[in-house]
């Protein structure tokens, strides 16, 4: 079956699109939105300009698109996306929708309207195991932005290991905040995994933008 993937190169699209080619799905293409506004409902805001990287070191295509990022028009720029894609050939989309009933009720709606399956393979996953199991077969990523109290913000930036994973665990337990950061706690850029022909090394800066929020901004990938 052809299929296309929502892709924002956080560690859940990375992961849904893992499981698809696994699963002995035939990928026609990535797709990357890319929302002009950072409080976007639907899309990945930070590094998403990245994913052609990512795309490169997979050794598939990917299209990219802007949106307003607006509530609504996100969801006509999606449909538009997806009407190309299905013109392609693709009978289904993948996306990493984990948590989020409005954005996996979105994409579900607008696949039914435009004769497309939709495949959700992280739905209602056991948070904390999942990034165990993220951590033990190989996927790579960094966090590129934190909001929550109680995040262990000196995380950002560096590739994050087993012992890493245990440290957001408790502090998720301790803190009450996502441990897979479905919430919006935080946002990831992932630099290698089972997929990938090479591995990224990204370079960039920290910038704290409050008390509770924190950025690590890519300023080059190699």
């Amino acid at each position: 079956m052809k299929i296309c993937v929502l892709y924002s190169g956080g560690k859940d699209s990375t992961y849904a699109l893992h499981w698809a080619v696994f699963k002995g799905f035939k990928i026609v293409c990535l797709i990357t939105l890319i929302p002009k506004r950072e409080d976007s409902w639907m899309f990945q805001y930070p590094n998403v300009i990245y994913t052609r990287y990512q795309a490169e070191a997979m050794g598939f295509r990917l299209l990219t698109f802007e949106t307003s990022g607006e509530k609504d028009k996100e969801l006509e720029d999606l449909k538009k996306v997806l009407v190309q894609a299905k013109n392609e050939g693709a009978v289904g989309i993948v996306s990493g929708a984990l948590l989020s009933d409005y954005q996996r009720l979105n994409i579900s709606i607008i696949a039914e309207e435009i004769g497309l399956k939709t495949y959700t393979p992280l739905w209602r996953k056991t948070q904390e195991e999942y990034m165990r199991w993220l951590a033990r077969e190989g996927f790579k990523f960094v966090i590129t932005s934190a909001s929550a109290y109680g995040f262990p913000f000196d995380l950002l930036g560096k590739e994050i290991t087993t012992e890493d994973v245990e440290k957001i665990i408790e502090r998720a337990r301790r803190y009450g905040f996502n441990p897979a950061f479905e919430g919006g706690e935080a946002e990831t850029f992932v630099t290698y995994a089972p997929l990938f022909k090479t591995r990224l090394k990204v370079e960039g800066r920290l910038r704290r933008i409050s008390e509770y929020e924190c950025r690590y901004e890519i300023t080059d990938i190699h």
